[in-house]
């Protein structure tokens, strides 16, 4: 029997958002991995077996996926959003990479958050646009630092993931006083959370106006460009740009 792993991308939260595509590899599995609340998206039924696994642990996920696969297991590896957006699909490539291989992977692709959100607003990331995790677990905050500046320098629209939580509530400031540093208080903010699921809440401010707590790790935080503003209840980014 030949195995083979799918990584797969739930999308936002919404289970009218999981493509037939990931929804056909969830039927053809024989185990499904993931970290412990996508797990818990997957409905269980006979012959399907469950692996949930704590937060951090993406290498372990991985490893564990390419073995049961050399078994002859079909895996379906589970992420929230998109799995090559900050998520599954490239730490299962770190781990062929240290086993070696050439196992039967596929990565089929889901609705990521900052598009859900943006979806919601209007069309803030209508123009040039870039997406920075802002968890300092795998990369130093000087770094994160670094590409924001140059992010807000070169006028990108920006969307931010993981922008804060219990374990580090202080980093989203600093990130707000970088901000405030490079862009002009009008600068357009979204803060979506939750989005597609019964908690979803959306919130547009100013950059003058934002704090600290109108983030959480539920929160995909959008920044528009110069150009970014509203129309109506809509906020959209013109396809031009800024002059």
């Amino acid at each position: 029997m030949t195995g083979w792993i799918t990584v797969a991308g739930l999308g936002p939260g919404s289970d009218a958002m999981v493509t037939p595509e990931v929804a056909a590899a969830l039927e053809q599995a024989t185990d499904v991995i993931g970290y412990i609340p996508y797990v818990a998206r997957v409905a269980p039924r006979p012959g399907l077996t469950l692996h949930a696994s704590d937060n951090r642990v993406e290498l372990d996920r991985a490893r564990h996926a390419l073995s049961l696969a050399a078994g002859g297991a079909r895996v379906v590896i589970v992420s929230s959003g998109d799995p090559g957006v900050f998520a599954m699909a490239s730490a299962l490539f770190e781990a062929l990479e240290e086993v070696g291989g050439d196992p039967d992977i596929r990565i089929l692709p889901g609705i990521t958050a900052m598009l859900a959100a943006a979806a919601r607003a209007g069309a803030p990331l209508g123009h040039d646009f870039c997406a920075i995790n802002l968890s300092d677990n795998l990369k130093p905050m000087a770094l994160i630092e670094h590409r924001l500046r140059h992010a807000a320098r070169g006028d990108f629209a920006m969307a931010f993931y993981n922008p804060r939580s219990a374990s580090r509530p202080a980093g989203f400031a600093r990130v707000l006083t970088v901000l405030r540093e490079e862009c002009e208080p009008g600068r357009l903010m979204i803060f979506a959370r939750a989005v597609t699921t019964p908690d979803e809440s959306l919130r547009i401010v100013t950059l003058e106006q934002a704090t600290p707590d109108m983030a959480d790790m539920r929160t995909v935080v959008l920044v528009g460009n110069r150009a970014t503003r509203r129309v109506g209840r809509w906020v959209y980014t013109p396809r031009q740009g800024a002059v």
